[in-house]
């Protein structure tokens, strides 16, 4: 499945839906950030509800873009991460890192 994303801004905030897988060579989610960034643009939320699996690559790119948005003052919520990634957070000690929300507590 590849990688779809669709923008939208309320209120000043880019909502960054993603859906299909984030790995290897899937750079399009940077890309759409960084222009994002570029545009002036602080505060994101990015939904991970159609996001079932993200490699280690792709967990390369969340650190890269929480990264730059932090550097530029922003802010970057994750959104509804499905029980999968959200056990790779844990596993990762990302999930002390990465602001979550509407997440499941998974044992």
């Amino acid at each position: 499945m590849p990688l779809s994303i669709e923008t939208r801004i309320e209120s000043g905030v880019v909502i960054v839906a993603v859906s299909g897988r984030l790995c290897f060579l899937e750079v399009a989610l940077l890309d759409c950030v960084n222009e994002l960034l570029a545009s002036g643009h602080r505060e994101f939320v990015l939904n991970l509800a159609e996001v079932p699996y993200i490699d280690s690559f792709g967990l390369g790119q969340l650190i890269t873009i929480w990264t730059s948005i932090r550097s530029n003052s922003g802010q970057m919520t994750l959104l509804r991460p499905t029980d999968h990634v959200l056990r790779l957070f844990q596993i990762t000690k990302l999930d002390s890192v990465f602001h979550l929300s509407g997440q499941q507590d998974v044992a």
